[in-house]
């Protein structure tokens, strides 16, 4: 049994509203400011926002005492968790992970939009070790600021420094990757805000298209979804995640909202087109529903390079999303049941998994010493 405290931005307490825990506020960087750096290539954090967030962190781990720190992706507590001597435990992806082989793909960028693809991936393949090199330095000047040893300028273990890593993902998309004491999958987590009463789509016994570029994709490419899919006897459902959308959607069968419980949604649908990150394909996923991931950042196209390699989704480029395209990947996931078998090969494996017990297992096996800390 353990006493769960979840700090989280003030922004979000909607979203926790009503929990079976604790729950204090804790201030984060503007989601705006962090999908601009994501969208120009830049550091995630500068050092200033590091610096703040281990002043936060370790104020909330003085007054609250914690037997173990578990953290989503918040980089400063490499630096706070050891200054005070906390286990620290990340949940993250598992291709960030360094355990996992693997050659950073091409993202979407200034230029790739105008350069051919072999030319802009020969640039890049040259310039990648100096970018990535770049993105470590505001950790890797706090941690030396704070006396802690470097990473070795290593953007995965930058990302994901821990003294126990917790895969959030299928292990049937990552066979390559060995687990290890310090670090294992927990498979993925869906979670979504409860519905106020039951969905109702797709009674009229078309399939249903569940598109969501959740907060980060490209919501340009929405229109030529829309239209894309307009070449199928479907229902198309459509949320924003409260972002501004094109006025005009070229569909009569399209109704958008701002939010919806994605998991009731996939539970019903027979294709979800997203961003590729994740959270959105893990969720399709685990209720046997093959993914179009119209990918942009990095994290993206990672994710979908597994899922494609799998055979449960295709992975389109943000910034060739063009009409054809995205027609032919639709019929292919619609119509094509290799995609649908495999995507409902990755929901039974999940179905026999239970990712809340896994977590609190390792985190009682990391607090009895049986996962010894870095």
């Amino acid at each position: 049994m353990f006493e769960v405290v979840l700090a989280r931005p003030s922004g979000f307490a909607w979203l926790t509203a009503g929990g079976p825990f604790r729950t204090l506020d804790l201030a984060c960087q503007d989601a705006s400011v962090f999908a601009r750096r994501l969208e120009h290539g830049r550091p995630l954090y500068d050092y200033a926002t590091l610096s703040a967030y281990v002043e936060q962190d370790l104020a909330l781990i003085d007054a609250e005492r914690p037997d173990v720190v578990v953290g989503d992706f918040r980089l400063s507590l490499s630096v706070s968790a050891r200054l005070r001597n906390v286990p620290y435990v990340t949940i993250c992806d598992a291709y960030w992970s360094p355990e996992y082989p693997s050659q950073p793909p091409l993202p979407v960028l200034s230029f790739t939009r105008f350069t051919p693809i072999p030319l802009a991936s020969l640039l890049f393949r040259y310039v990648a070790p100096l970018a990535m090199r770049l993105h470590t330095l505001p950790l890797e000047r706090l941690r030396a600021h704070h006396g802690l040893p470097s990473l070795g300028h290593d953007l995965r273990r930058c990302y994901t420094d821990a003294d126990l890593r917790l895969f959030a993902n299928f292990p049937e998309l990552f066979p390559e990757l060995m687990e290890s004491r310090h670090a294992s999958f927990i498979g993925p987590i869906s979670w979504s805000p409860p519905a106020d009463a039951p969905l109702e789509f797709a009674r009229s016994g078309r399939p249903l298209v569940y598109v969501t570029m959740g907060s980060s994709g490209d919501v340009g490419v929405l229109g030529g979804v829309i239209e894309a899919l307009g070449a199928f006897d479907c229902e198309i459902v459509v949320t924003t995640a409260g972002r501004k959308i094109p006025a005009e959607l070229p569909s009569s069968s399209t109704r958008i909202f701002d939010y919806l419980p994605g998991d009731q949604v996939c539970r019903l649908a027979s294709l979800v087109v997203c961003n590729g990150g994740s959270p959105t394909t893990n969720q399709a996923l685990a209720h046997g529903v093959p993914v179009l991931g119209i990918a942009s950042n990095m994290d993206q196209f990672l994710n979908m390079r597994a899922v494609e390699e799998f055979g449960a989704g295709i992975l389109v480029r943000g910034d060739r999303a063009r009409l054809a395209r995205l027609r032919a990947a639709a019929r292919a996931l619609l119509t094509h049941a290799p995609y649908g078998a495999r995507a409902r090969d990755l929901a039974t494996a999940a179905a026999k998994r239970t990712a809340s017990a896994t977590f609190a297992h390792s985190i009682q096996g990391l607090l009895q010493g049986s996962a010894p800390r870095n």
